[in-house]
């Protein structure tokens, strides 16, 4: 998640830099959403077939060595290749740990169990908007993929020690029919399923509205309050220090709510939080509106993750890949529509419509699980 996030508070930086517009600046962002989303379409099977476990290994290898690479990019352009190949590495960690979680855990605790997993990528969400804008600020951007580079080096060194320890992964000549299927035939049966369906669009739709609107709050501080970078990071950051609070919170926030509870008041707490953030003037009052945002953000997001788990049992991998290849094309969207409405109708504005379309989308996760529910009453 910090891999993801580093760059959203350099944006104006970079456009300084490399004398280029912000919306040009930004596709060190959407380029990164777009591949990142794609390529979880290949490793879904992938770790099927080979094991979870030894993909995220080799995948936190390679984010070490495009992190490098990116270190040293002269240009714009190579530090979009740079970020090209970080998004093909990263693509596997986080949606094939969820595949595992699904796996070894029973549903019943998968919720809990995933917010508690949800601490580290929150945490990662947190630190890179908050390294990404004190690091450009204080030493320049470089060194912000400096730090990248060595945290990926330590975990994939432990990552790597640790999988050889491991018992051989089971063979693909003992796997069921199910697994030995090709990818396009396990995601047409998931997707002929038509709650996985809705469980995908409203996933594409989330990643436009919340993560894509997430990228240019940064940029938003900076230029309408006249906040600095490190700051602006700072209050970016406070969103995942929101989600984090959720975390802590998860056990009797899912006993008092359950999931259409979570569904419903997650996605009116961070739409009105948002419209507050996108059109306050008054700075101190947004780290607080950033917080609950983050709050009300991750009821919502958790819940979405619960369900993408349990949406094809016998093709995990595949499902949850899905999933986040939905998630993550949409915030591919999101980041460049969100770009072009800045200059139609200005940052604030579009920061609310970001809170607005969570909202809506909370609204129709829980009224689409109330009448699953019914259905299999």
């Amino acid at each position: 998640m910090a891999i993801q996030r580093i760059c959203d508070p350099m944006l104006p930086e970079l456009s300084r830099v490399f004398s280029v517009s912000i919306t040009e600046a930004s596709k060190v962002v959407w380029m990164f959403a777009v591949v990142y989303g794609t390529a979880q379409l290949f490793y879904g099977p992938l770790g099927d077939r080979l094991g979870k476990l030894r993909i995220i290994t080799y995948a936190t290898i390679g984010c070490c060595l495009a992190s490098l690479g990116a270190v040293f990019a002269g240009n714009l352009n190579a530090l979009v290749v740079a970020r090209i190949v970080m998004a093909l590495c990263a693509a596997a960690i986080i949606p094939l740990s969820l595949a595992w979680v699904g796996d070894a855990v029973p549903y019943s605790q998968r919720q809990e169990t995933l917010a508690k997993v949800g601490l580290g990528t929150t945490l990662g969400l947190v630190g890179g908007q908050l390294m990404g804008g004190l690091l450009t600020d204080l030493l320049g951007w470089r060194w912000a993929f400096v730090l990248l580079t060595v945290l990926f080096a330590v975990v994939g060194f432990l990552m790597f020690t640790d999988f050889k320890q491991q018992p051989t992964p089971t063979t693909l000549s003992e796997m069921d029919e199910q697994n030995r299927a090709t990818f396009l035939g396990q995601a047409l049966r998931i997707l002929e399923d038509p709650w996985s369906r809705y469980v995908l669009l409203i996933a594409c739709a989330e990643g436009a509205a919340g993560f894509g609107v997430l990228a240019i709050i940064a940029s938003h501080l900076h230029q309408m309050l006249g906040l600095s970078l490190t700051l602006s990071g700072a209050i970016v950051a406070m969103f995942g220090l929101g989600g984090v609070a959720y975390m802590a919170l998860a056990r009797p926030m899912i006993s008092r709510f359950g999931e259409i509870g979570l569904a419903q008041v997650g996605g009116c707490v961070m739409g009105v939080s948002l419209s507050v953030l996108g059109f306050s003037t008054w700075w101190p009052l947004t780290p607080l509106v950033s917080l609950t945002a983050g709050f009300g953000f991750f009821m919502f997001h958790n819940t979405m993750q619960a369900n993408a788990t349990q949406m094809a049992p016998k093709a995990r991998g595949t499902a949850v890949s899905l999933f986040s290849a939905s998630l993550f094309l949409g915030q591919a969207l999101g980041v460049l529509l969100a770009a072009h409405l800045i200059a139609l109708v200005g940052s604030g504005t579009v920061v609310a419509m970001g809170g607005g379309g969570i909202t809506v989308l909370g609204l129709l996760l829980a009224r689409g699980l109330r009448q699953r529910a019914l259905k299999t009453a």
